[in-house]
């Protein structure tokens, strides 16, 4: 889940893991039980921002059909609307505690399900691709904006089929635009293009944007996303950057409309490279145990 405030000064965005992606202890455990390497990642920008992911083990992770919790935070489905609860700890160099609730009121859910490989190994599913978010973090934030919640499955590494891929989610007057654009590791492409309508609606876009670049980030990661032709996209609020990954918030348009959202360029060729594990390392600390009090 990505969000951005209604000023364009802050966002935030929180994902969980099972099997968590990014984590150095997952890969050097040879990636053989997911459930042992789960993690509710809480990331803050703008005043006060903070990182948070901490690689759990299998004695954090409780779920349901309406619960995914994992250690002391949770993600609940409540009367129609998807409550965060946060209570984790911010890695290096600004160690401190992030604690809230936030939550997300989708326009509507989709039942979109969309293979990212030809085989079916990755599968997106845009569930809430607009909607309202409420955030109360006490001191790291209190605002409202708008927001998203998807997710992604697989059954294979995302470096062991994919070179590089871009995402952008673009909200509109009528829902959001959403843009995926990869590089498979034997060299094809595949292109995703869906117009969401409020009403939960999806279309595939009949003249999908061309892509356009973007400059590259501090560590120099390609990024590109789409933009109506004689437009010219630009970031307009940094949020992360790391060796093989950034994400930003960025302006482009669509269709003629104007729109402001969350862009995400992954390059993983980098990812796959040994050397970044032990910088990883650092920055996701692993906390093997855990006791539900209740």
């Amino acid at each position: 889940m990505d969000a951005l405030s209604d000023d364009g000064t802050r966002a935030l965005s929180v994902i969980g893991f099972i099997g968590s992606v990014f984590s150095p202890w997952y890969r050097w455990s040879g990636r053989r039980d997911p459930a042992n390497h789960c993690c509710i990642n809480v990331a803050t920008y703008g005043p006060g921002g903070r990182f948070t992911m901490t690689d759990r083990g299998r004695a954090a992770l409780r779920q349901s059909p309406d619960t995914f919790e994992v250690g002391p935070s949770s993600m609940r489905w409540t009367d129609g609307k998807l409550v965060i609860t946060v209570d984790e700890v911010s890695s290096l160099p600004r160690v401190s505690r992030v604690r809230g609730t936030i939550t997300l009121t989708p326009d509507a859910v989709t039942g979109v399900e969309l293979a990212l490989t030809p085989d079916g190994a990755h599968v997106w599913r845009p569930f809430a691709p607009s909607g309202r978010v409420e955030v109360d973090l006490g001191k790291r934030g209190q605002w409202s904006g708008h927001g998203y919640f998807d997710a992604n499955f697989g059954t294979r590494a995302l470096e062991a089929d994919f070179s590089y891929w871009t995402w952008g989610r673009y909200p509109l007057k009528d829902g959001a635009a959403c843009f995926y654009d990869a590089v498979l590791r034997d060299g094809s492409h595949g292109a995703t293009a869906l117009k969401i309508g409020a009403d939960g609606s999806v279309a595939e876009m009949d003249a999908r944007p061309p892509r356009a670049r973007l400059p590259r980030s501090l560590w120099a990661v390609r990024r590109e996303t789409r933009c109506d032709a004689g437009q010219a996209p630009r970031q307009v609020l940094p949020m992360l950057d790391a060796p093989f990954y950034t994400r930003s918030a960025v302006e482009t348009v669509v269709e003629g409309e104007r729109s402001t959202g969350v862009h995400e360029a992954l390059d993983l060729d980098r990812f796959r490279g040994p050397w970044l594990m032990p910088m990883l390392a650092v920055r996701v600390p692993r906390r093997a145990g855990w006791r539900f009090r209740s």
